[in-house]
């Protein structure tokens, strides 16, 4: 059986960002030990919470 991928590596543009050069933030850190953090973009604000199930949820 030949099983292929959706992306295959001739399709990935090599001017892409890849995940190590991207900035990381630990979620857990940006709420304060708590499961809820507002973040702030243009004059939006937004909502991160971690639920139970160790899940992001980001709302308006």
């Amino acid at each position: 059986m030949s099983y292929q991928t959706a992306f295959p590596q001739d399709a990935i543009r090599a001017d892409a960002p890849r995940a190590v050069d991207l900035p990381t933030y630990d979620a857990r850190r940006l709420t304060g030990g708590e499961n809820t953090a507002q973040i702030v973009l243009d004059d939006k604000t937004y909502t991160l919470r971690i639920t139970r199930a160790g899940k992001l949820i980001l709302t308006k």
